[in-house]
């Protein structure tokens, strides 16, 4: 199932980045498929790039509100949101572990030989904090002159836009590293710190900044595809905590918001096939190993 997921990742960021003519424009891909979102953290000013951020799209929206409202424009596309609020409602953080590039990106860099770290449980909350602040807060109510806002994740934090935009896009064009200056230094210094430690600790940008996933944490309860615990079957052996790449424990929070149902637990660890995996409300899949253990057979 790992390799599956893999191969999945692979795909997605190659379907979201498929205009590969870049090298010869030498230019931001502007077709029409551009009105489309990438289901995962993908910046739209990347050169392959044929769709659009979800975060990216959600801060213009919020930053043009208060001007759209002052000019008497009260009609609004709520496309995005409801875009990520339908696969929220499907996939959840699943999104995350299948179809974000940047995952994929951290994953890879995790697989590097290492000593490896945990990443302290109680930072997963600052990515909520990015959400409200630097993708809904900011962009709607600081503004400037003329009532518009600015897209400040983008613009101040995100790693993923540093790598796969500004980074080509100053190799193909030269001439726009005469306007480099501190914005720029502190967004390659946020890249090279998020690149470093997902060497040495699994999925650190995920776990502790991405607004993205926090949106898609919202879900966890609600989601219809999900990972279920068959309490009857589980021995509390602790296994599934070792391979989560998100350091949840999930015999003992199976609705964990971290959960990015990369299948993990279910696949590599677990040998009492007391976690399955449900679509629906349906159970699709079980590794059904051995026989039922339960508290009195432990006794």
């Amino acid at each position: 199932m790992g390799a599956l997921r893999r191969w999945v990742q692979v795909l997605s960021t190659l379907l979201v980045n498929g205009s590969w003519d870049f090298p010869f424009t030498r230019t931001i891909y502007q077709g029409p498929l551009k009105v489309l979102c990438a289901p995962g953290l993908n910046c739209h000013s990347c050169p392959a790039s044929t769709t659009s951020c979800p975060i990216g799209s959600l801060q213009q929206l919020l930053a043009g509100l208060r001007l759209s409202l002052e000019n008497g424009q009260f009609y609004f596309g709520f496309y995005v949101l409801g875009f990520m609020g339908v696969l929220g409602g499907i996939m959840g953080r699943a999104v995350c572990g299948w179809l974000c590039p940047f995952g994929l990106i951290q994953d890879l860099l995790h697989r590097i030989p290492s000593r490896k770290f945990a990443v302290p449980a109680g930072l997963r909350y600052l990515k909520y904090g990015f959400l409200v602040f630097f993708v809904i807060l900011l962009p709607l109510l600081v503004v400037d002159q003329f009532g518009s806002g600015d897209t400040w994740f983008c613009k101040y934090i995100c790693p993923a836009g540093t790598l796969t935009a500004s980074l080509p896009l100053l190799i193909m064009q030269p001439d726009l590293r005469q306007d480099l200056g501190l914005l720029f230094l502190n967004k390659f210094v946020i890249m090279v710190t998020f690149l470093t430690w997902a060497v040495y600790a699994s999925r650190p940008f995920c776990r502790t900044t991405c607004p993205l996933g926090a949106f898609y944490a919202l879900f966890s309860r609600v989601k219809l595809i999900k990972l279920r615990l068959d309490h009857a079957r589980c021995t509390n052996c602790e296994a599934c905590h070792q391979v989560c790449p998100m350091g949840v424990k999930f015999n003992q929070s199976p609705d964990d918001a971290e959960c990015i149902t990369c299948l993990a637990c279910m696949d590599k660890a677990c040998e009492a096939g007391a976690i399955y995996l449900e679509i629906g409300g349906v159970p699709v899949s079980s590794r059904k190993r051995g026989p039922v253990t339960t508290t009195s057979n432990l006794s």
